[in-house]
């Protein structure tokens, strides 16, 4: 691994110059305790997030190796991580990393604590940290990151610095498959395209057979939806597609908490776990099944995703603007569509898709809401 994590961050020079003055300055205006970094998905918050706690818990002005492989491994005595295993932070996860925020630093200049999606904080979660950003202790840094400002309390807003990011440009992060992963040109341009930026998708489609197979699917069932028959059997497929990119994304990672898990309890590898220690495996299970359910929301909405690129590409086309196409490879299907619908039609559907993903965030079962949008895509003469 790069022993420079702000290598890692593309398009986004002002947020990274901010936050290196920042880190090189303690003690001045540059610097203060709580952070909040936005930007849409994909665009490298939490990488700007764990760059910057690198550079905070490395020496003033550098970047230390030791150091950069233990933020990496999220193995350092004074970091401290608040994320989502599930649909929202807990309380109880909440008030753990406000405890181990109040400790003094154990071998760096600071204790950072990231909080991750910090827009998943329900209003009392979001209360337990407000009085630590309120009285912080003198060492400790905080950086939250969240799609928006306003995804937070307006009493957090007021606490934290803003840094915003936007979308990285898509042959930036080409480049960046090229260089980084070694991914062919032509395919990293296309995945870049096809992920609209979102560097972590783009990688995943470029190293992964079956997601790309698994999204090239996902457009072929939205233009091939006739009718309301059809609109229901592709409703049940996106969901079984879903699922199984969050089965794939989520298997390698409960391996690797599950051995790590049977170290620290100084289990070989295949023994048995002692009655006692049970318990602990009990909760880290339970701990991966919560994360599993939003892992199912989340496919579902990286379908949605794709269904907006898809037929916003159909509009362009409608219009007679569509210069480069997000999905170059369906261009074909992608000009019979239009010529089989009118724009407003098209629009309709643009509209449908972003009142699915509110309802779905709104906890209305997937399947329905799926059921209902494709419903809106099938032809409007074969309704």
């Amino acid at each position: 691994m790069t022993t420079d994590p702000w290598g890692e961050i593309i398009g986004q020079d002002d947020a990274v110059a901010t936050l290196r003055r920042a880190a090189a300055s303690p003690g001045t205006s540059a610097m203060t305790h709580a952070w909040l970094i936005t930007g849409p998905p994909g665009s490298g918050r939490s990488n700007l997030a764990f760059a910057f706690a690198t550079a905070l818990l490395s020496p003033a002005g550098t970047i230390d190796e030791r150091v950069a492989i233990q933020v990496a491994a999220r193995t350092h005595p004074d970091l401290v991580v608040l994320a989502t295993e599930g649909v929202t932070i807990k309380i109880d996860a909440a008030r753990d990393a406000v405890q181990r925020a109040s400790l003094s630093p154990a071998s760096s200049r600071h204790r950072v604590v990231v909080v991750e999606d910090a827009d998943r904080m329900v209003e009392r979660t979001s209360n337990t940290l407000l009085k630590a950003l309120e009285e912080p202790p003198e060492d400790t840094v905080w950086i939250l990151c969240a799609p928006g400002e306003s995804d937070l309390l307006p009493t957090i807003r007021s606490r934290v610095r803003t840094v915003s990011l936007g979308v990285p440009d898509a042959d930036a992060v080409a480049r960046l498959l090229v260089e980084r992963d070694g991914v062919d040109p032509g395919l990293a341009a296309q995945v870049a395209r096809e992920a609209q930026s979102h560097i972590g998708m783009a990688r995943r489609l470029a190293t992964n057979d079956e997601a790309r197979s698994r999204r090239a699917e996902t457009l072929d069932l939205a233009l091939r939806v006739q009718t309301a028959g059809h609109a229901v059997l592709a409703a049940a497929r996106f969901i079984e597609i879903a699922g199984a990119d969050a089965e794939a994304l989520g298997a390698d990672q409960d391996a690797a908490e599950r051995d790590q898990a049977l170290r620290q309890m100084g289990i070989a590898p295949g023994g048995t776990v002692p009655p006692q220690l049970r318990r602990q495996l009990r909760e880290l299970e339970s701990l991966q099944k919560e994360r599993a359910k939003r892992g199912l929301r989340d496919g579902v909405d990286r379908i949605l995703v794709d269904l907006l690129s898809l037929f916003r590409d159909i509009l362009l086309t409608q219009l007679g603007v569509a210069h480069e196409l997000v999905n170059a490879a369906q261009q074909q299907r992608i000009e019979e569509a239009a010529r089989g619908r009118r724009p407003e039609d098209t629009l309709a559907v643009l509209d449908a898709i972003q009142v699915t993903r509110e309802r779905i965030e709104a906890n209305v079962p997937a399947l329905l809401a799926l059921e209902a949008l494709l419903v809106v895509v099938a032809a409007p003469d074969a309704r």
